[in-house]
């Protein structure tokens, strides 16, 4: 049930939203760039000392993320371990899945969401325009 709703808010961003959609002519590139957010769940029955062993030995900080994905955020979620939002052409996804299985695993539990950026259409509706960067 879970992986239903997050194939159907995936696919709900492919097709489209119908208040924000462009009318694009067939000359226009179609952006296939997509957000993917990664859920690096800590293990808790290692230290952070340990996890950092693992993930230090298996390659991690020189695979990830794999050429031509960016990162766009990268938080620890206190209780959870870290979260990493990505940006990346759809073509690199099986790369980034990759790349957490060879150098992520063991030290980390993994979860991948396809996400996209939904402020641009709320900001129109909101009343408190008002957003925080960083």
């Amino acid at each position: 049930m879970k992986y239903s709703l997050f194939i159907a808010l995936f696919l709900f961003h492919i097709i489209g939203y119908s208040q924000s959609a462009d009318v694009k002519t067939s000359s226009e590139k179609v952006d296939d760039k997509l957000l993917l957010t990664v859920f690096l769940k800590h293990d808790q029955s290692m230290n952070l000392n340990e996890i950092e062993k693992i993930r230090t030995g298996q390659g991690f900080y020189e695979n990830f993320p794999p050429e031509g994905v960016s990162v766009v955020n990268w938080f620890v979620v206190m209780g959870i371990g870290q979260m990493v939002v990505l940006e990346l052409p759809a073509s690199k996804l099986s790369a980034v899945n990759l790349a957490i299985e060879r150098t992520a695993w063991k030290a980390f539990k993994s979860e991948m969401y396809p996400t996209y950026d939904l402020y641009p259409i709320m900001e129109k509706k909101l009343k408190n325009k008002s957003k925080v960067t960083y």
